[in-house]
């Protein structure tokens, strides 16, 4: 099938002198966005921490989120454990958001609270509430800094010295994102942190409407504001407009009521070329596309767009009438690498799908070849399935892909035989195999292999700016996609929406596949090479059912994030309480791994698994490595590491 909107795009992006990666004089003291820097490349140059004296690492200090404080100030205000923070360091401050929308900070030496901003006290918002907030964004001028909050349905620019809010920003301090010029935009959630990239502040959305059972939604528009003023400065529609040829990718119009298409994860940019890379999501409905005939751009695609207009610059497609959840999950890495001979800027888009899509990151232009390869159609009625789908020649993939009975679980004949009764019982075949109506031909559904959370998710890769080497973390989790009419007729005016099962059953209490669970993949983004893969963790080795067998390491399912320096990968096991993670999940590990190798160098247990992404900076002279935990017996908090002092 010819698909002319997925090359590339070209418009004319303003060039300024910056860097998107660590500069040649960057000392690694401060981590001053997200994932460090805007190539989300997760790695620092520190290396007072290695591999000789990393064992000497203990707990400096602990910071228990300030949101359960808010639990004996508003009654029944609920805290997710499920700590997914990240904090950024700039001088003698670190910086935290909390789940429920506050922001804090903190001396990075001792973790003591300098100032917390609470958006209940001040009056913004009435009821404490939130699931997820990843973190805050730095902003500077010189004379003036900046932190970018996102909290509930509003962005906050909060002064960094005082924590108040700068009344110079919106109305007092904030912008009501909730507050659109689309009559449809009706609510507004987001749980990842804002990007700064140059002199405005981008934010996405995890959704604008309540639910998305509806086959009219507003389009999940990402929104980028004047720092300063908090005055829009642009807004990208990822549905394409009248006048756009991607609407030739819409039949029946479908364009003109479809929704969603939002970037509900991390972006990334590089400042020097002007753009800002979006990773997009699947517009409406994420199983059901029978309202929205075509291949739906700029639904599940990274796209590229000027940071000064928002005006598209390149973008491709990765899934074609997406109908499996498989949006990109996490910020493109932007890398420069050397590809047969020839520098290369780069950019490198970890999936769900165990795919890393490589393109040059000036032109949209692929790396390696991407082919379009014939999938199986859909036989779900009213939906028609893409014929083809993108699949990336090289790299090879990362994780595991599709679900044959060679792939079943086979330790014990006993758990084999079961393995193959429950296959029995649902439909099965390559990745993409389209998901299917419960209760059809006595099926249950379609095992999607891999599942919605990946292969890859939102804790993304690390990029290694001096030698080109990517560090992906996946799993091998199956999902369950049973189609079923709406249960109500007020409840969805789709003709299908995902029912029950959702989780595939476990054998003997197993995992259905062969290991490993959880990995981790070093793939040398000059030569497309596989580096190493090592399974992340013992993983279920010490079930009943196989404890007697002395397997090697199965690798533990979890959504861990790396951090990478200058010698060393660390990396934990996940939060047991992770989202969409079936059971035998997360793990209370957290590892350093040399990073050449793949070799396991230093662990230690901490009191739950990691559910936000470590960091590491300098504060009076001595490393830090802060991560985040929380599970449902652990309140979530942010964890110090450090040697001891006077040992570095």
């Amino acid at each position: 099938m010819d698909r002319p909107w997925s090359l590339p795009v070209l418009v004319t992006a303003a060039v300024v002198a910056a860097s998107c990666g660590p500069s040649s004089t960057d000392d690694g003291a401060d981590w001053p966005h997200y994932a460090r820097d805007l190539a989300a490349t997760k790695y620092s140059p520190l290396a007072q921490i290695d591999a000789g004296n990393v064992g000497e690492l203990e707990i400096a200090w602990t910071w228990e989120s300030a949101d359960y404080r808010l639990t004996g100030e508003h009654e029944g205000a609920p805290v997710n454990p499920n700590y997914q923070a990240t904090p950024v360091k700039i001088g003698d401050r670190l910086y935290t958001s909390t789940n429920l929308g506050q922001a804090a900070a903190l001396d990075p030496s001792t973790g003591r609270e300098i100032w917390r901003y609470d958006p209940y006290a001040s009056g913004l918002r009435d009821t404490p509430s939130g699931r997820a907030n990843r973190g805050v964004a730095y902003w500077s001028d010189g004379s003036r800094e900046r932190i970018l909050l996102g909290s509930g349905r509003f962005l906050v620019s909060i002064d960094a010295g005082t924590g108040l809010p700068d009344p110079a920003f919106g109305d007092g301090g904030a912008v009501d994102l909730a507050d659109d010029p689309d009559p449809r935009v009706l609510t507004y959630e987001w749980t990842s942190a804002p990007l700064v990239v140059r002199d405005v502040v981008i934010v996405g959305t995890t959704a604008m409407v309540p639910n998305r059972n509806w086959t009219t939604a507003p389009p999940g528009y990402v929104r980028a504001y004047d720092v300063r003023t908090g005055e829009l400065r642009w807004r990208f529609n990822p549905i394409p407009e009248p006048g756009d040829p991607a609407v030739a990718t819409w039949a029946d119009s479908s364009w003109a009521y479809s929704g969603n298409g939002n970037v509900w994860t991390l972006m990334s940019a590089d400042e020097e070329l002007g753009h800002v890379y979006l990773p997009t999501k699947t517009t409406t409905n994420d199983w059901y596309g029978g309202a929205r005939p075509g291949d739906n751009l700029y639904g599940e695609s990274v796209v590229a767009v000027d940071v000064e207009t928002g005006e598209r610059i390149w973008h491709y497609q990765m899934v074609h009438h997406g109908i499996w959840d498989y949006d990109p999950p996490a910020a493109p890495n932007v890398i420069d690498v050397v590809v047969d001979g020839r520098p290369v800027k780069a950019i490198a888009q970890v999936t769900k799908q165990a795919f890393v899509f490589a393109f040059d990151r000036e032109t949209g232009a692929p790396i390696w070849p991407i082919e379009e390869r014939p999938v199986p159609p859909s036989p779900v009625p009213g939906e028609v399935a893409a014929e083809t789908q993108p699949f990336p020649t090289w790299p090879l993939p990362f994780d595991h892909q599709g679900i044959t009975e060679d792939d079943l679980i086979d330790f014990t004949p006993g758990l084999r035989a079961e393995a193959e009764e429950i296959l029995e019982d649902f439909v099965y075949g390559p990745m993409f195999t389209p998901p299917t109506v419960k209760g059809v031909d006595g099926k249950q559904g379609t095992i999607l292999m891999p599942g919605w959370v990946g292969g890859a998710n939102w804790g993304g890769a690390a990029a290694d700016p001096e030698t080109g080497v990517l560090y992906v973390p996946s799993v091998t989790s199956p999902n369950v996609t049973a189609l079923v009419p709406p249960p109500l007729p007020d409840s969805s005016d789709h003709r299908y929406i995902r029912g029950l099962p959702r989780e595939v059953p476990m054998p003997g209490g197993l995992p259905l596949l062969k290991p490993p669970y959880g990995r981790i993949t070093a793939i040398d983004m000059n030569t497309g090479e596989h580096l190493w893969m090592r399974p992340n963790g013992p993983g279920p080795r010490d079930h009943p059912a196989i404890a007697d067998l002395q397997l090697p390491w199965l690798g533990q399912r979890g959504r861990p994030a790396p951090l990478l320096t200058r010698t060393l990968l660390f990396l934990g096991e996940g939060t047991e309480d992770a989202l969409s993670i079936l059971p035998l999940a997360g793990g209370k590990a957290f590892r350093a791994w040399d990073k050449t190798t793949g070799d396991v160098v230093w662990e230690t247990r901490l009191d739950a698994g990691t559910s936000g992404a470590p960091m590491t900076y300098l504060a009076d002279g001595r490393q830090f490595i802060v991560v985040a935990i929380g599970d449902r017996n652990t309140s979530g908090r942010l964890v110090a590491l450090a040697l001891p002092a006077g040992a570095r």
